[in-house]
């Protein structure tokens, strides 16, 4: 009975020991058969290069990159490049992205030409394209093959207008977009005059691009700058380009339109789009003044409440001749005599348009409701467009006559101007003493 207890227990043992050799001897077969996974590398670390000019060569083209913005207002796009394409040379192009630490996958891209191109050889190109899923996208740049090296030669631009939690409140009302100087510009007194209305009539922010502009025109920009009132955007398109300084290819030649100016006035609309209401887009030269109202809120609550569902309002221009000059001299002051530039407050003779031929309007818009722009209309929007009458709001626009033929008794007396001058004087005594550039001889 003993040894049949024993036996039973050896038997037992020795089943339980071949069980356990036979279950590890299948788990070492088992994992010996599984493929080995390949290492995971860490993802590239992107970007290398964020370029932070405001025009940049894209690689292997003869394009130029300005900026990019999210846009979703287009279903299934989510990013627009503002570029400066040359118009013979148009290939497929793809978008790479900084999905925060890491490069993303490309996606392809539609390459939009803006109509108006005035023959010229280069265009404003819009490049849209969508964001890959599970990418959080910060930058993003763009290709000429979608399996292009990736890590080298690349330059990344920031995506702005980034989408926030809740609904963003606009920081702004009025941003003046203008555009751009160059040649040395040096009409300083009515650059200062100009700023300073627009200041009275509510405007709240003013962006100019520059490529070239006299020193003593270049303090009191950067003196505005430094008062948070004006941005000042570097605009070196002589460094790249043969620009032209007229608007019409056949005229003038060159490589692009008036120093870039479409591409800028587009640049702009997409800069203010999450930080202003309205923007006017118009030249240093001009104020878009409202003749029922003493501001620009008050003319634009009328006119939407009049107007619904419009996001364009063209504004008609008005020729005041710096030739001719108010008889009295009244505000001829001897403070700006040694300011250089014209002075607005002198000039009160005005041109009637000739409406027989095409006269152009300059814009107030809604940017959210602007898709593409041209200078003196939109070329791509939302909603409605209206021509605002000019009993209501029109350009005062001091500069060679249009009509050179028109003799003094031919045109019209408009001082509205004059309105503001109480408080306009003293403004421009202000930053003009903070610069340097007041007389001395400043008399009361």
């Amino acid at each position: 009975m003993e040894k049949a207890k024993n036996f039973k227990g050896k038997f037992l043992l020795l089943f339980v020991a071949t069980y356990i050799f036979i279950f590890v001897l299948s788990l070492k077969t088992s994992r010996t058969d599984r493929p080995i996974p390949k290492p995971r590398w860490p993802p590239a670390e992107c970007p290398l290069w964020v370029s932070n000019n405001t025009i940049t060569p894209l690689t292997n083209t003869k394009h130029f990159l300005v900026s990019a913005y999210m846009d979703q207002r287009v279903d299934g796009l989510d990013i627009r490049i503002i570029g400066l394409f040359r118009r013979d040379s148009i290939q497929p192009l793809h978008c790479l992205f900084c999905c925060g630490d890491h490069i993303g996958t490309t996606t392809p891209t539609t390459i939009l030409q803006h109509s108006d191109n005035f023959g010229f050889p280069f265009v404003t190109t819009d490049v849209m394209c969508w964001i890959p899923k599970n990418c959080h996208a910060t930058h993003v740049t763009l290709l000429t093959e979608p399996d292009a090296e990736r890590t080298s030669n690349l330059s990344w631009l920031p995506i702005r207008n980034q989408k926030t939690n809740g609904k963003q409140k606009m920081k702004f009302n009025f941003t003046v977009c203008i555009s751009n100087l160059f040649g040395g510009y040096n009409n300083v007194l009515q650059v200062a005059q100009t700023l300073e209305m627009y200041r009275l009539l509510g405007v709240d922010r003013v962006v100019i691009y520059n490529t070239s502009c006299s020193p003593e025109l270049s303090r009191l920009l950067h003196s505005y700058s430094q008062e948070g009132f004006l941005e000042v955007i570097s605009w070196p398109i002589d460094k790249y380009l043969n620009p032209s300084s007229g608007w019409l290819f056949s005229q003038s030649g060159g490589d692009v339109h008036y120093f870039g100016q479409l591409t800028t006035l587009n640049e702009c609309i997409y800069r203010s789009m999450e930080r202003s209401r309205y923007v006017l887009l118009n030249d240093i030269d001009e104020i878009i003044m409202p003749y029922q109202h003493n501001n620009l809120m008050s003319l634009m609550n009328t006119l939407q409440a009049q107007q619904p569902n419009t996001g364009v309002f063209l504004i008609e221009n008005h020729i005041f001749p710096k030739k001719h000059s108010e008889p009295s001299g009244r505000f001829h002051l001897p403070q700006w005599n040694n300011v250089p530039g014209i002075n607005i407050l002198e000039h009160i003779y005005k041109e009637d348009p000739d409406r027989n031929i095409y006269h152009p309007h300059k814009l107030i818009i809604q940017p959210r409701m602007v898709e593409q722009t041209s200078v003196h209309e939109v070329l791509k929007n939302f909603g409605r467009r209206y021509k605002v009458p000019p009993h209501v709001c029109r350009i005062i626009h001091v500069r060679m006559a249009l009509q050179g033929s028109l003799t003094l008794e031919q045109l019209h007396v408009d001082k509205r101007l004059w309105d503001f001058q109480e408080k306009l004087i003293p403004n421009v005594d202000r930053v003009l003493q903070r610069v340097g550039l007041l007389h001395s001889d400043k008399q009361s």
